[in-house]
């Protein structure tokens, strides 16, 4: 419980001597494409099975097949479609080609591709039918030939993981320590040591960590599951799964302390680009969590990412509650004793 008390190393809180620097997660979502190159590569090094509750098919709100995270998603990559003009289409930049030209060329293909009727684009060419998917753009319904389809929209995509916080509350909580804190501050789950109470379950602000569901081919079923940060591949120097495989380096693996000096000189450059919006989440060690190991540059608000706006690790009231017992149980047993004697009397 003394890692409630104040921002500190969290390996040489948990008794590491000489431990390396802290390694963590930045995660740009500026650059990320959605590719899931990070999703494949988890499951792939660590053996993460197929997630049976969300299983391959689409959720039908997006074109994501695993939802968030959990006991057999340990990458989980979010696609989120708003209705909003991305880049300079908001900005009026110049030399974009958001004028009256462009909207009109817009509403021409659009027409065009709800009649068929090519006169209108300047040709009276007829279209060859190579039996390929429909002109269909994001939000536009196949039922609805007389819906024109939408175009001011963005896609906000990022990869969600394990926060590693610094005040982990699903370790605080674990009664049989299956979860530790390694040398290089993570927090990591020992598959062997694991009841599968689900204690850790609840206590995580994020939701992240859960028990894994499955049939008896399955790996670890019942036994709580998140991810660990490659620890395996941390211990032979090299990069976890994740961050090796993203094309983009929208994931970025490194010190703490120095991904966080870059997070801030991202988050200007961003600013100054005109992306007022932008913000770092999860950076700050004097936040609810004394600051995530992951931490993430975000687009818009946390909430829209599926993130609690401001979370709190689940134990902090711990030590103030068990004072509080002590205090009163420190006064029956005083009472007890002053009635006592008074009988004796």
């Amino acid at each position: 419980m003394s890692d409630l008390l104040g921002p500190r190393d969290p390996a040489s809180g948990a008794g590491w001597d000489d431990a390396p620097p802290r390694k963590g997660f930045f995660t740009d979502t500026s650059v990320c494409i959605g590719c899931k190159a990070c999703e494949v590569a988890c499951k792939e090094w660590n053996l993460v099975p197929a997630d049976q509750a969300a299983g391959l098919s689409m959720l039908g709100s997006s074109y994501d097949n695993t939802g968030a995270l959990g006991a057999s998603t340990w990458r989980h990559v979010a696609f989120i479609e708003q209705p909003k003009r991305a880049g300079g289409q908001d900005l009026n930049l110049p030399l974009f080609p958001v004028g009256p030209s462009a909207s009109d060329a817009v509403n021409r293909a659009a027409d065009t591709a709800m009649t068929g009727d090519r006169s209108q684009l300047g040709t009276d060419t007829e279209a060859v039918d190579l039996g390929m998917p429909g002109f269909q753009l994001p939000g536009q319904r196949a039922d609805r030939k007389d819906e024109r389809p939408r175009t001011d929209f963005r896609w906000l995509m990022s990869s969600d993981v394990c926060k590693h916080c610094t005040h982990a509350a699903c370790l605080d909580v674990c009664p049989t320590g299956a979860l530790f804190r390694t040398e290089f501050g993570t927090v990591v789950v020992q598959d062997d040591i694991c009841n599968g109470c689900g204690y850790c379950v609840p206590a995580c602000p994020f939701g992240v960590i859960d028990r894994r569901v499955g049939d008896e081919q399955t790996r670890n079923v019942g036994i709580a599951q998140k991810c660990t940060l490659c620890y395996d591949r941390l211990g032979a120097g090299h990069t976890p799964a994740c961050a090796q495989a993203c094309p983009t380096e929208s994931i970025q693996f490194g010190d703490v302390d120095e991904l966080r000096e870059r997070a801030a000189v991202r988050l200007a450059t961003l600013h100054e680009a005109g992306v007022p919006e932008a913000r770092l989440y999860g950076e700050d060690p004097e936040d609810g969590v004394g600051g995530a190991g992951a931490f993430f540059l975000l687009l818009d608000e946390p909430e829209v990412y599926g993130l609690p706006p401001d979370p709190v690790v689940t134990t902090r009231d711990l030590p103030s509650m068990w004072r509080t017992a002590a205090t009163a149980a420190g006064a029956l047993l005083a009472g007890a004793a002053v009635a006592f004697l008074g009988r004796r009397r």
